[in-house]
């Protein structure tokens, strides 16, 4: 574009970040029109110790890896999980559309499960709830559940309406309590299910408008 290549209905356009509608106007390369590529959505399983990332100055696997001979375009990450967490993880090509579930003012909920190092109590699932502040953020859980316990350990069921960095975890952290095991389930109505670690699918039209529409 600064080269003066690119043209916007056969005026040329220098300016990288001016936005185009692809459907609507008529974008060329070198006076090649160029279409707007497919809109791609697809639901990954991260494994745990996988990076959410295109590459990793440690040279880790990221998940990008996982799709190497997938055959599909350059997809981006909707949100994140970090290198520790693992289940449902979503990328597309369509900005717009994760925009939608990743900006904190649409508070799309995130369903985590979440194994613990104690077996909590219900001030302890109040405490959660209620919030705390670290580093001056404010660290709530929207919903908090016990779904089983042990003699020593516990599983949540925590529920997200914003996604600060590490949320869960630091949240935990605040109250002396640590994470062994922390799996993202479900992202607004789309459910992880049986989806292999590791393995990715396409969402379906009626998955995609459900997340549009929540």
């Amino acid at each position: 574009m600064r080269e003066g290549r690119v043209s916007v209905d056969d005026r040329i356009v220098l300016d990288p970040e001016r936005p185009v509608d692809a459907e609507r106007q008529r974008i060329a390369l070198d006076g090649v029109v160029v279409g707007a590529r497919a809109r791609v959505y697809i639901a990954l399983n991260k494994p745990r110790g996988i990076v959410t990332s295109a590459s990793d100055e440690r040279g880790r696997a990221t998940v990008y890896d996982l799709l190497k001979e997938a055959g599909l375009p350059w997809l981006g990450p909707v949100g994140r999980l970090d290198r520790a967490s693992e289940g449902l993880l979503l990328l597309s090509n369509d900005s717009v559309w994760a925009a939608g579930l990743t900006e904190p003012r649409h508070h799309v909920d995130k369903t985590y499960h979440v194994q613990i190092d104690c077996v909590p109590d219900a001030a302890l699932l109040q405490r959660l709830e209620a919030g705390v502040m670290e580093q001056g953020e404010r660290l709530a859980a929207k919903q908090v559940s016990l779904l089983r316990h042990g003699d020593k350990h516990a599983w949540l069921a925590v529920v997200l309406d914003e996604g600060r960095n590490r949320h869960i975890r630091r949240l935990l952290a605040a109250h002396e309590v640590g994470v062994l095991r922390l799996i993202r389930v479900s992202v607004g109505s789309l459910a992880l299910g049986d989806l292999p670690k590791g393995q990715w699918r396409h969402l379906d039209d009626a998955e995609v408008q459900a997340l549009a529409t929540r």
